[in-house]
């Protein structure tokens, strides 16, 4: 493949030299054309490539992939072009001759479609590589979701990259095509006394084109398949009744809770999985990043897919932030529905589900959750107000209480800093209420890209990001300390979750992709006996995290089942163990009428409180 892309543009540019150019002919010009053109030629080109184009893998062979060969071999025949016009403009052997205006309303409309075309084909390849670079390879589901939710609540640096990377680089384009398409030359070639047209301007409108339909062909394809939208069309005309097959309806579930009700903690660390741990670990690193982190580890439970740190398989509808809080507090999957709902939009989100936050409200439970970003992105505030009436502080409501300026803005909202600070404050007032307590929240100081260095972070490591992992890290072991020495403490039992895999690119680069990554988990304090549970090599998903939670807080579920998790300190198979990754996968990712019925018809109700009076009387 790194052959044909010097050979292709070597050869193109080292025939049109020769026939257009060339002052002699014969195999011997000929052969020197076409050896200067595929090698000299590349030479610089890979050269522009590498130094000033800041592609410093343009040389090795793995970079020239199908999608590469293209990229390079039109780059090439672009410049090629524009120096042997050039060339041959300054020998007086090319002459450009104004044509004679002869404008019609079907030359107008083929300009007009030219332009739309390449407009919409550079908005694919555009886009597509910018969303892939800076979100790395997300899944179609998340790509969705972030379409049809609010988007309220991101941080400034992203409306900044999108703004000067993919739309600066989209009107580029098309202001240079637009002067292409303007075009009125006829191109001749002066032989000796006698001049040939080479190119004529009718000639040259049906290039441009043919080429402008290449380009909407080629870039709706080629961003198509990077963003991976076949597969959502392919979700989307197939049916699968695997999720109804297996959930298990919380509403049809018995559920006994100790006479003690015991407070939850859920502490979910942005982006925080177990690679940041040294290798002797089960991590990635020469230096483990976590010693805070691996050091509290000893004092709790936490379930790994192999004899060291690991987690869980990071499956369909998992791999974001609200993906992943919807996984393991209500037990299913973030599915894109395919009925034109959204979700949060309408003062709905899943509200024929029934998530932890509706179980501990039907008995009684103060809940809060706590971001430090706006709970409107992706419907979190929908979402938690409407399964279990969460108080939600958040940006605006330290805005509102005064707890910092109208206009302060730092990463996504307030740095993790603040919010271990107001985290301490707000839980003490939780276990001032005489209520039994629920309290959630979520960093971002690790949120790609590179991270949020607080300026109070030492910086022992060369990477941005390392150094930030390390200091958010260990100032969540001090903040977790801290809630051990509070009297509550011996009634409440501690969950901390990475909530997905990081998404930063730079971080990851050149990494074995035989290496397993999996997001961290710890449950400390846990209300049941673990002395029989099997922690080590288990094949399970963050959705096994909801009977897990709550089993974790001394509530006995019957069946040891819920949603389409399985209670890991029992010796139920996951649905994972049993079907395998693939098995569990394919059933997950196709259309469920199921789903789309039964949890995201805005005609449902999460309300559990007239369950549990039924399940009273039985």
């Amino acid at each position: 493949m790194q052959l044909l892309s010097y050979l292709i543009p070597g050869v193109i540019l080292g025939l049109i030299n020769y026939f257009l150019l060339g002052k002699k002919k014969g195999v011997l010009p000929l052969t020197t054309s076409l050896l200067s053109f595929v090698f000299l030629f590349n030479i610089v080109i890979l050269s522009i490539a590498k130094f000033l184009m800041n592609k410093p893998n343009i040389l090795k062979v793995t970079t020239y992939t199908f999608g590469f060969l293209i990229k390079y071999v039109s780059f090439a025949l672009i410049i090629g072009i524009i120096y042997i016009f050039l060339k041959g403009t300054i020998d007086s052997k090319i002459e450009f001759v104004e044509a004679k205006k002869t404008s019609t309303k079907k030359s107008k409309i083929l300009k007009v479609l030219s332009v739309i075309f390449v407009t919409i084909g550079g908005v694919f390849v555009f886009f597509s590589d910018w969303f892939i670079d800076y979100f790395g390879n997300i899944t179609p589901e998340q790509f969705l979701f972030n379409l049809k939710s609010p988007i309220k609540g991101t941080s400034d640096g992203m409306v900044t990259e999108i703004i000067t990377t993919p739309v600066f680089a989209i009107v580029s384009t098309v202001v240079v095509f637009i002067i292409l398409v303007n075009f009125s030359y006829d191109i001749y070639l002066i032989i000796k006394d006698s001049k040939r047209k080479i190119v004529s301007k009718v000639w040259y409108n049906r290039v441009i084109f043919i080429i402008s339909i290449v380009a909407l062909i080629g870039g709706v394809t080629y961003g198509s398949n990077k963003l991976r939208l076949p597969e959502i069309a392919k979700a989307f005309f197939s049916e699968s009744t695997y999720i109804k097959d297996n959930y298990v309806d919380p509403r049809n579930v018995k559920m006994s809770f100790p006479a003690k009700k015991r407070n939850l903690i859920h502490i979910y660390l942005e982006s925080v999985e177990n690679s940041y741990f040294s290798k002797d670990l089960g991590g990635y690193m020469k230096v483990n990043l976590m010693p805070e982190l691996s050091e509290l580890s000893k004092e709790g439970i936490s379930f790994s897919d192999n004899d060291k740190f690991g987690g869980p398989n990071q499956t369909y509808g998992s791999s974001w932030s609200v993906a992943s809080m919807i996984n393991m507090g209500v037990g299913i999957p973030l599915k894109i529905p395919m009925d034109g709902n959204s979700y949060g939009k309408t003062g709905t989100f899943l509200p024929g589900a029934i998530a932890i936050g509706d179980i501990l409200e039907a008995q009684g439970y103060e809940q809060t959750i706590m971001f430090g970003a706006d709970a409107d992105f992706g419907g979190l505030t929908t979402y938690f107000k409407t399964h279990g009436d969460f108080n939600i502080f958040d940006l605006n409501y330290a805005r509102e209480k005064g707890l910092i300026p109208k206009d302060y803005k730092v990463w996504w909202g307030f740095e993790d800093d603040k919010l271990y600070k107001f985290a301490k404050d707000e839980i003490t007032r939780l276990s001032k209420t005489g209520k039994p307590f629920n309290f959630t929240m979520e960093t971002a100081d690790t949120h790609f890209p590179d991270g949020y260095l607080s300026k109070k972070a030492k910086t022992p490591h060369k990477e941005q990001y390392a150094n930030v992992i390390s200091y958010s890290t260990k100032e969540a072991v001090e903040f977790i300390k801290w809630i051990q020495k509070q009297p509550f403490y011996k009634d409440t039992t501690i969950v901390v979750t990475g909530d997905h895999l990081s998404m930063d690119k730079k971080f990851f680069k050149g990494w074995d992709k035989d290496y397993r990554r999996s997001v961290f988990n710890l449950i400390l304090n846990p209300a049941v006996d673990t002395s029989k549970t099997k922690t080590k090599n288990r094949e399970y998903a963050p959705l096994d995290f909801y009977p897990t939670i709550l089993a974790s807080m001394g509530i006995e579920v019957e069946g040891d089942r819920l949603g389409l998790g399985t209670n890991l300190f029992s010796d139920k198979e996951t649905l994972i163990e049993r079907d395998s990754i693939y098995g569990f996968e394919g059933g997950l990712s196709d259309n469920s009428n199921f789903f789309t019925h039964e949890f995201i018809d805005e005609d449902k109700t999460s309300d559990f409180k007239n369950t549990l009076v039924t399940q009273r009387k039985k």
